[in-house]
């Protein structure tokens, strides 16, 4: 991918380095407020990763602190702009060419004006408007604050836990949250959010797969008009894509680490459905072939 040509966005907070300095609203000495908790449920069924999970570990977090690292945490300087390391510079040539792309083609396409993200880049752990913000959850988009947000060790783990390289492998990636925020733009997120409070389980599941498919193909139509005007990809670019959303299966996932498959648990789309909502949206580069929510098939 020819990303060494994109405009570098200045929408990028950089707190790596800060030393994942955490706050919790509402939470004493190793306890959570019930805001917290509130906040922590509405990233899980937004992100797909279990709540308790992401209770268990501010819980954790919140005990082992300590005074000093809290207040160097919120008195930490900083850096906004575009970073000059090679991932925060790629991760940022990215973002800025989601703004390009994105900026032309929703008000072209849905009549809705894009309004960019801000991508927060960090190490280890971070604050979040959804609440903690943690490497073991990966990428995530938090629609309360509509920032994207970036372990940038990810692309590493990528490579070494899922066999997966490639620049377009982790632009993907970096696309997908993107679509996120488009969802978040487009008005989809707050009304898949509400419903899937009114909703069992099972069903709020079904929810989060749409969403998440929706983005996947969001980052397909996406890749496909930044080719189409900047001539970005390469060869071997799309079968890079693809090889990272079959990596990401829930079903390959779970196969992996349990031994078996629960389709009623999934809450991203199994291997096959992530690479053909991916093409479905690089092959069309509408927006409107994207809606997941009207197909009879997923």
């Amino acid at each position: 991918m020819r990303w060494e040509d994109f405009r570098t966005s200045e929408n990028v907070e950089d707190r790596r380095g800060e030393g994942g300095g955490f706050g919790f609203p509402g939470g004493g000495a190793g306890g959570l407020g019930i805001g917290t908790i509130v906040i922590l449920c509405i990233i899980g069924w937004i992100t797909g990763i279990n709540p308790a999970i992401l209770i268990g570990g501010a819980e954790m977090v919140n005990r082992q602190r300590a005074p000093q690292e809290q207040r160097q945490g919120s008195e930490a300087q900083r850096r906004t702009g575009a970073p000059t390391d090679q991932t925060g510079r790629f991760a940022a040539a990215i973002l800025g060419n989601t703004e390009d792309v994105w900026k032309q083609v929703l008000p072209n396409q849905t009549g809705r004006q894009y309004t960019p993200t801000t991508m927060v880049l960090y190490q280890g752990g971070t604050r979040s408007g959804c609440g903690m913000a943690q490497a073991a959850m990966g990428p995530f988009y938090c629609p309360l604050d509509k920032k994207v947000y970036l372990d940038t060790s990810f692309f590493k783990e990528m490579e070494q836990k899922f066999r997966v390289k490639g620049d377009f492998a982790y632009a993907y990636v970096i696309a997908h949250e993107v679509g996120h925020h488009v969802q978040d733009v487009l008005g989809i997120l707050p009304k898949v959010q509400r419903k899937q409070q009114q909703v069992d389980e099972r069903t709020a599941n079904q929810l989060s797969v749409r969403v998440e498919l929706m983005a996947d193909c969001l980052a397909g139509v996406w890749a496909k008009n930044s080719d189409d005007r900047f001539n970005s990809l390469e060869q071997g670019d799309i079968e890079e894509a693809l090889t990272a959303a079959n990596a990401i299966g829930d079903d390959r996932l779970q196969k992996q680490s349990q031994g078996y498959v629960v389709p009623d648990s999934f809450t991203h789309g199994s291997s096959a459905q992530r690479m053909r909502w991916f093409q479905t949206g690089f092959r069309s580069g509408q927006t409107q072939s994207c809606d997941t929510f009207r197909a009879a098939q997923l």
